[in-house]
């Protein structure tokens, strides 16, 4: 019938080995990960990815999120998904899986930050213990505001108004080579420098 939609058929979209190999690994709902990511995604090439699981502790329960970065010829799609519980009813397990996709023209920044232990017997090219991956597209901004500074040192009050800086900050995820291993790291590391070299174009 005219202006009806067309299913989408998934098991006509592959995602590279790698990829579910990744999600599968984490271990959170994987075909439930893997269907949202394929929906997403379409027929378009993957060209690198990031899967990162995290744990965290809400009101003495524990919860699983799992995040996927995954940059096409295009786009990055961004796939979180986490679990909670139904309180209508009968308690029931309820998972949520939501995608954001960006054209990678959008894509303002990649940021690294590093965490060193013991930065005095730094050894090279271990790039530290754990970093902080800050990817930002204008969806989310954080304003950081200070009482402005007055440059006389004569003066003695007055409004100065105000200063601060705007920064992107739209998601951001932390991975730790104690808890995850250094291959946790490198995976991080590989990926921002693929994403990075791909943005502005």
């Amino acid at each position: 019938m005219a202006g009806m939609s067309v299913p989408v058929d998934l098991d006509a979209i592959t995602l590279p080995d790698a990829l579910t190999d990744d999600i599968e690994q984490a271990g959170y709902y994987p075909a439930l990960v893997v269907d949202v990511i394929k929906a997403a995604v379409g027929p378009e090439a993957v060209h690198s990815h990031l899967v990162h699981q995290e744990t965290t502790f809400d009101q003495d329960r524990v919860r699983r999120h799992i995040t996927a970065f995954v940059r096409t010829g295009t786009r990055l799609v961004v796939a979180h998904a986490d679990d909670f519980t139904e309180s209508d009813g009968a308690p029931r397990e309820v998972a949520a899986a939501t995608t954001e996709c960006i054209p990678l023209s959008a894509v303002r920044g990649v940021m690294l930050s590093h965490v060193a232990a013991d930065p005095a017997n730094y050894v090279p090219g271990s790039l530290g213990r754990e970093l902080t991956l800050t990817i930002g597209w204008g969806a989310v901004s954080r304003v950081d505001l200070l009482p402005g500074q007055c440059a006389d040192p004569e003066c003695e009050g007055g409004d100065h108004g105000y200063e601060g800086t705007i920064t992107a900050d739209d998601i951001a995820l932390r991975i730790s080579a104690e808890a995850e291993g250094r291959g946790a790291l490198e995976r991080a590391i590989e990926f921002a420098r693929d994403l990075s070299s791909s943005i502005g174009r």
